[in-house]
């Protein structure tokens, strides 16, 4: 079906062909930017999710001048 350019490799009788390079940089690209997101969500919600800190205790420092008469 997919005509017979560029470079390909049969094994076992399954023909695999080689991606373009775009493919193969977006790929690696995409593949970055999901490791900074799943590494920066663990930095903010990783002791929530380990169960170290509950959720609703807050962020520790945001008083905003309440006091203590809650």
């Amino acid at each position: 079906m997919g005509g017979g350019h560029g470079g390909s490799t049969t094994y076992k009788g399954v023909t695999l062909h080689h991606p373009k390079r775009w493919h193969v940089v977006t790929g690696k690209g995409l593949c970055a930017v999901m490791w900074f997101w799943v590494l920066y969500r663990a930095k903010q919600d990783g002791p929530v999710v380990l169960g170290w800190r509950h959720p609703w205790e807050g962020h520790g420092d945001h008083s905003h001048g309440h006091g203590d008469k809650h």
